[in-house]
């Protein structure tokens, strides 16, 4: 052996001693359990962190309602219709449906006449009669486009009461009513004339309430006498003053002015069991059979019938009163 050797030989490294295995075998049993083990509490502590805010368990949202198109009104509803409306006190507003069924009838009944007919609108003046399409005031004649299904009507009559027929005018002259629409009433285009309404107060309460107003010792129908004269007084004299009672203290402020109003009283007697209509009306007669009814009377012609029943109903009258109004 050379003296290299023999250096080799003595700077071997020593082995360990069994105790000395043990600790190095269980380090290194350690580190393989610490790196199986840290990945675990890393998840623990991650878990711990989340549950700071934890609310409960996370709810679906709700599923969206499937969208719906919009809904439109149909066309048309199949029925032969006319509807009037009320605009203002001048003006009316139509309209109507023919269904094609309809057209076809009439084409098959009228023929060649009905290519040449015109759509028509007849509009009847109804006002204070029961209509049944003989007997209105007065109507006029609307031609319509082919293709419309509505219209606005210039009445030129504010304060009337309107029914409106849509059909067919022939070149004979000849009308087909298709639809006729409901009745409708335009309202006045100012104040009503109608000033001389009276309350409905039994005779006896008028006098317990306003007795004290004009001194007592008279009778109930006396005391409602003498408050009315003094409301005519103050009336005539401006003392009223609110809009109840002075609409003409209102119209002077506008300067010189001008109003004409007309009306119609029907009055008459038949026996005093008998039974009374008038326009269709039934109306009370007095202890006596006498009766008497006021009227506005507006321009245009009035029908009025009057029909009178016996009281055992074997007999009946009819005297029917018509008058006209021209306003120029």
């Amino acid at each position: 052996m050379g003296l290299l050797d023999k250096i080799k030989n003595k700077i071997k490294t020593p082995k360990k001693t069994s105790r000395q295995s043990r600790v190095v075998k269980s380090k290194k049993r350690i580190t393989r359990q610490k790196l199986r083990v840290e990945p675990k509490r890393q998840d623990a502590a991650i878990a711990v962190e989340e549950a700071k805010f934890y609310t409960g368990p996370q709810m679906q949202p709700a599923a969206r309602p499937p969208v719906v198109s919009s809904w439109e009104l149909p066309s048309g509803y199949g029925m032969d219709e006319i509807v009037i409306q009320v605009r203002d006190p001048w003006w009316l507003h139509a309209y109507w449906e023919v269904t094609p069924s309809t057209l076809g009838r009439l084409r098959n009944e009228l023929g060649d006449a009905f290519h040449n007919a015109k759509r028509t609108l007849r509009v009847y003046d109804v006002s204070f009669i029961i209509f049944d399409g003989t007997n209105a005031n007065r109507f006029f004649d609307i031609e319509v486009v082919h293709d419309v299904n509505n219209w606005y009507i210039d009445t030129q009559a504010p304060g009337r009461s309107w029914c409106v027929d849509f059909g067919f005018k022939l070149s004979d002259g000849r009308f087909i009513t298709v639809a006729r629409s409901n009745v409708v009433t335009t309202p006045l285009d100012g104040p009503s004339w109608q000033t001389d309404e009276e309350w409905m107060i039994p005779d006896d309460l008028f006098a317990r309430l306003y007795g004290m107003g004009v001194g007592t010792g008279s009778s109930p129908v006396g005391i409602k006498k003498l408050w009315q004269e003094r409301l005519k007084r103050e009336f005539a004299s401006g003392g009223v003053s609110s809009p109840g009672f002075s609409p003409v203290k209102k119209a002077q402020k506008r300067g010189f002015w001008l109003v004409v109003n007309t009306e119609l009283i029907v009055y008459g007697a038949t026996e005093p069991d008998a039974q009374l209509s008038v326009q269709g009306k039934p109306i009370q007669l007095r202890s006596d059979g006498t009766f008497s009814l006021r009227f506005t009377l507006p321009d245009g012609k009035q029908v009025i019938p009057v029909e009178a029943v016996s009281g055992d109903k074997v007999e009946k009258r009819t005297i029917t009163p018509i008058v006209s109004k021209e306003t120029k």
